[in-house]
């Protein structure tokens, strides 16, 4: 490739020697593709600070994901350029695959540019919502978003077989029919696959929420839905990777949609109490009715229930307003507590395991203990 105001102005400047030419004009590329790097990242840097005060997130992605793949572009094509300088000096047939390359550049840094806006995009959505504290869907953005990543990716393979002269058809043909042997072959990354879409699709769950499932050793806060995993935190702090086949067969409970919390104890109180336990219950009734943390709209139980080996069993069943598992423990510590003041204010005792002793001639009862 000639280059009309190189040729007229650095023979002169070499006295005719072709290889020092060659050199010196492959080095005023590189030195233009550093310059025009350097600049082109000020300016990019300067233009992403301009649109951060700006109220729309649209003109911030764009800048800040198109940084990293046009000074890449840069360099493709001002590498691309001097290698044609060398290869119109040597005529070397190993530069014939020049062309073939700066295309399959282009595209990879197309694609990793509308990836990378997906990305930004993504995130600036639901950092908008999170600073308005309007509700969002973080399961359906991640899912919206790697949809289209996966689209871009495949479209940039198809448009990159294409532009090397592979014919797209054929590739599609030889996909469907190589599908069938990657289906067998690959049948539990397919099950895991449609999993994670069942799960974008049901929603039984989403990032953020606590589940549990009782058949298997499954409980922990969900920080990722993958097309292939799903990561949960459990409660000690370990990541568990869980395939998403397996939420396809298992039954999977979600605390963080309950709508109340339960209170169910048992109170027992002494069989010497026996004549004091309709006003304990009618007195637990009132103060539950009472109790500002307690949901009157639940079904609320207060009912003396059966006769215990050691004990006359009282029936405390109840809702609590809030969901929140350190708040609730709070409020149910102070409900216990109330029950245990109800319980003694009026003469009775709480119930503990008692053994009584039969003698020759008589009874004794011995001091209670526990067993």
């Amino acid at each position: 490739m000639n280059i009309p105001w190189l040729e007229k102005a650095l023979p002169g400047l070499v006295g005719g020697d072709e290889t020092t030419l060659l050199i010196l004009k492959v080095f005023l590329v590189v030195l233009t593709v550093v310059v025009a790097n350097f600049l082109l990242r000020r300016l990019l840097a300067r233009l992403e600070a301009h649109t951060l005060l700006t109220s729309t997130p649209w003109d911030n992605a764009l800048i800040s994901a198109a940084r990293q793949p046009l000074t890449v572009v840069a360099w493709v094509l001002g590498l691309s350029f001097a290698a044609r300088i060398v290869e119109a000096g040597t005529e070397s047939t190993a530069f014939e695959l020049v062309d073939p390359l700066r295309i399959i550049g282009v595209i990879a840094c197309i694609a990793w540019f509308l990836v990378r806006f997906i990305g930004k995009v993504q995130e600036a959505i639901v950092a908008r919502r999170l600073a308005r504290a309007e509700p969002i869907d973080r399961t359906t953005v991640d899912a919206i978003g790697k949809l289209l990543r996966v689209s871009v990716l495949i479209t940039a393979v198809l448009v990159g077989l294409q532009s090397l002269g592979f014919s797209i058809s054929g590739v599609l043909a030889f996909g469907g029919i190589g599908g069938i042997a990657v289906g067998f072959a690959a049948k539990d990354m397919l099950a895991n696959f449609f999993g994670g879409l069942m799960v974008y699709l049901d929603r039984p769950f989403e990032v953020g929420d606590w589940i549990r499932s009782p058949d298997k050793e499954i409980e922990g806060t969900v920080e990722e839905i993958g097309w292939r995993l799903t990561r949960i935190r459990t409660f000690d702090k370990r990541p568990l990777y869980i395939p998403n086949g397996i939420f396809t067969q298992i039954a999977v409970e979600n605390p963080s949609r309950m709508s109340n919390r339960r209170i169910k104890e048992t109170v027992g109180v002494r069989y010497d109490d026996v004549g004091k336990v309709a006003a304990i219950v009618a007195d637990i009734k009132a103060m539950l009715r009472a109790h500002s943390e307690i949901d009157q709209q639940q079904t609320l139980i207060v009912n003396f229930d059966r006769f215990s080996a050691s004990s006359l069993d009282i029936l405390v069943y109840t809702f609590t307003r809030t969901t929140v598992w350190v708040d609730y423990h709070q409020i149910k510590q102070d409900v216990m507590l109330k029950i245990a003041e109800i319980v003694a204010r009026h003469g009775a005792e709480m119930a503990f395991p008692t053994r009584t002793l039969y003698v020759a001639g008589g009874q004794e009862r011995l001091p209670a203990a526990d067993r």
